[in-house]
């Protein structure tokens, strides 16, 4: 079965609806595992990769730029597979948005990754303390330079939104084509309403993270017992009340009329969303992945929406 491909944003550029997120990788996926969670993720017809630059400096012993080496280094084995996948990273989580730190953060990423071009390349978060037109200007400077292809905004406010917009049509540099945010079954809120009507009003392309809830849209944490089933677990306690019961037997009813897994329903659920191009999901397995990958061929019925939507609510 072909993979859809959907436009993200105005950037130009085609991606599969699931994103292989790169920040386990260095952490609680080593090397190996790494490199045959990104063949298997490619070879079933999806393509972008997010990563930062940060990734995974919270590791003791790590300091940042482990998970762009792991993709650096699986390109480097074949690099004919350069042209089959989209590279996203990110700058500016610790160190901010100064056009001096940007600068110097993307040669980094670029020699760390291996590659001539950044294809994706997001402020990892808000700088308020940077004048958006700095920001932004080094942003347009490193696509005239050839070493970025598209200019994506992670962690924005709808004003802040609006506003880097705003500022980049005015100064005539390059627009941002992406939103990267929080967004999932059990946190609805992150996006919907201001955030989504301004990314959608300026036909940003949005890109969800944590689409499987740390894990907890997996099913593996249904009680208290559960949460020190990973490292992330304890992350979970918040969904065992509300809505996130609710949401666990909505899932398991369609589970046993589809036959598939929660994550993959999960998955399926957001990229039927509104102004969704890909959602993220990361895996430390190829059994991990494949139930993510299988969400590119489930669609779910206008009743199974409904039935998740209530839940969710």
């Amino acid at each position: 079965m072909t993979v859809e491909m959907r436009k993200l944003g105005s950037s130009g550029i085609e991606v599969a609806p699931l994103a292989l997120g790169g920040n386990v990788f260095g952490w609680t996926a080593d090397e190996a595992t790494s490199f045959d969670i990104i063949d298997a993720f490619v070879a079933a017809g999806s393509n972008m990769i997010d990563t930062a630059d940060v990734y995974s400096a919270w590791v003791p012993g790590n300091s940042g730029g482990e998970s762009e080496t792991v993709i650096g280094d699986w390109l480097r084995r074949d690099p004919s597979k350069r042209d089959s996948v989209v590279i996203a990273t990110k700058v500016g989580f610790f160190e901010g948005l100064a056009p001096e730190k940007i600068a110097a953060a993307c040669d980094a990423s670029l020699q760390r990754l291996g590659i001539e071009t950044i294809d994706l390349y997001y402020h990892h978060k808000d700088d308020p303390d940077v004048p958006l037109a700095e920001s932004l200007g080094a942003m347009d400077a490193l696509v005239k330079a050839g070493k970025i292809r598209a200019v994506g905004l992670s962690q924005y406010s709808p004003e802040r939104l609006d506003e880097a917009m705003r500022t980049a049509g005015a100064n005539g540099l390059t627009k941002p084509s992406v939103l990267q945010t929080w967004y999932n079954l059990v946190e609805r809120s992150k996006l919907e309403g201001p955030l989504r009507d301004a990314a959608m009003k300026h036909g940003l392309g949005i890109v969800p993270f944590y689409g499987l809830a740390n894990g907890f849209l997996t099913g593996k944490y249904r009680g208290k017992q559960d949460l020190e089933k990973s490292t992330r677990g304890l992350r979970n306690v918040e969904y065992l009340e509300g809505r996130g019961p609710r949401v666990l037997e909505a899932m398991d009813r369609i589970a046993a009329e589809t036959g598939a897994a929660l994550a993959t329903i999960a998955i399926a659920w957001t990229n039927a969303q509104p102004g969704i191009t890909s959602t993220l999901a990361s895996a430390t397995s190829v059994s991990q992945l494949e139930e993510s990958l299988a969400a590119l061929n489930l669609r779910l019925t206008d009743q199974q929406i409904a039935l998740l939507d209530a839940a969710s609510t």
